[in-house]
């Protein structure tokens, strides 16, 4: 027969969280073997007249491996199964009433089923069918042996015993179904995490693209141009004017290829003139249309076009956020540059707050965003050396705090 199979805990219900439970079946085991084991030795020698020794080694063999059972439940049964039918057998050499039961009295019975129900929560089905086929064999040719004929009765340590597989089985395919569907789950959130970043920060590719290329055109330009603009130009000069244009325009070749293995068909839209901070007060007053005022403080501060697209976003989802979970909230915008701190750097500082709504909303007023939300707004940030702080208020609101470095940074 097979064995346990690997990876199971070591005794029953050991995996489970709360510390009774992990010692419950330890002590069902030792109360069965406790109250099984005299019971045992008064019952075969007083009802079935077997001697004392005799009685008392029965009793040892088949009640104190129930305590094994927790933890090794196939190796108990290989020596309660042996003590049943030895039992069995040694009761055919006394004299007993025909009342009483053969081949295998109560006691065995009661310390079987506990037996087959440990086994039904461990063991394969393979093993369980070869465990009931046996306990079934044993029970049919001990029958042709009977003293006092073999009726029904004489059958109940199988029906038991193979009700208790049976039922051991089921609760322990049905936690082994719900085991996998919480690791399926697990791993099916990963994995969606995982492509949502994937895809956000495509997305942030893909905007960024129109940044940078709008920079190396003017250079390309600026390069092309430079020998009509500058007419007292050294040969050597126009030449470098000349190499910086075909580099800038190789460059854009290059970044218009691997743009167009990031872009879909669904992505063509996206060619326009990407948003940065003045577009954000006319984000703000969309938003104010639809779910009420919005206090909004502006930044005429010049920032590096990347920045002014990341705050963009930022906003846009933030203020998607309280569309979708808190209309008619009290919302608060906020753009500020910060005094350089210990490294020395201006800081663009983005605050989105809003209270909780006036009331619950029965359903989303917007079912699709804009972005990906905390996931697209964290990878913005990081890629441009940022940070962000994001999380509910004690009141029910919601704050996002992000602040974007307005010098260059070396990428993480």
């Amino acid at each position: 027969m097979t064995s346990v199979e690997e990876g199971r805990p070591r005794a029953l219900l050991a995996g489970a969280s709360r510390w009774w439970v992990r010692q419950l079946p330890w002590a069902v085991a030792f109360v069965l073997s406790v109250a099984l084991l005299p019971t045992t030795i008064v019952v075969l020698t007083a009802d079935y007249g077997l001697g004392g020794g005799l009685a008392s080694a029965l009793a040892v063999a088949q009640a104190a491996p129930l305590l094994l059972a927790v933890a090794h439940p196939l190796r108990a049964w290989y020596v309660i199964f042996a003590a049943d039918v030895a039992g069995a057998l040694a009761l055919l050499t006394v004299d007993f009433e025909a009342r009483l039961l053969w081949p295998f009295p109560p006691m065995g019975i009661v310390g079987y089923i506990g037996l087959c129900l440990a086994l039904g929560l461990r063991e394969r089905r393979r093993t369980l069918l070869l465990v009931w086929l046996a306990t079934a064999a044993a029970n049919v040719g001990l029958g042709f042996a009977a003293p006092h004929g073999f009726g029904a009765k004489g059958l109940l340590l199988t029906i038991l015993g193979g009700v208790a597989l049976l039922l051991g089985g089921v609760l322990r395919e049905r936690h082994e179904v719900q085991r996998r569907l919480a690791e399926q789950e697990t791993i099916s959130e990963a994995e969606r995490e995982r492509r949502t970043l994937l895809e956000e920060r495509a997305r942030i590719a893909r905007e960024l693209h129109d940044v940078v290329a709008h920079h190396m055109s003017v250079i390309t330009v600026q390069a092309d141009t430079a020998e009509y603009r500058l007419a007292t130009l050294e040969p050597d000069v126009r030449e470098e004017f000349t190499s910086i244009a075909a580099t800038a325009r190789e460059s854009l070749g290059e970044m218009r290829r691997l743009l167009g293995v990031l872009r879909n068909e669904e992505a063509q839209g996206e060619l326009v003139p990407q948003p940065g901070l003045p577009q954000i007060a006319q984000l703000v007053e969309a938003t104010a249309r639809t779910v009420g005022p919005v206090e909004f403080t502006p930044c005429d501060a010049e920032v590096p076009e990347a920045v002014g697209l990341s705050a963009y976003r930022i906003v846009q989802e933030a203020l998607a956020n309280v569309v979708r979970h808190a209309p008619g909230a009290a919302t608060r915008v906020s753009l500020s540059v910060s005094e350089p701190v210990a490294d020395g750097a201006d800081r663009l500082t983005v605050l989105v707050v809003n209270g909780p709504p006036p009331e619950p909303p029965a359903a989303p007023l917007e079912v699709g965003g804009t972005g990906h939300g905390l996931v697209g707004m964290r990878e913005r940030v990081r890629i441009i050396g940022g940070t962000l702080d994001a999380g509910p208020l004690p009141d029910g609101g919601f704050r996002i705090a992000a602040r974007l470095p307005l010098t260059e940074t070396e990428f993480p």
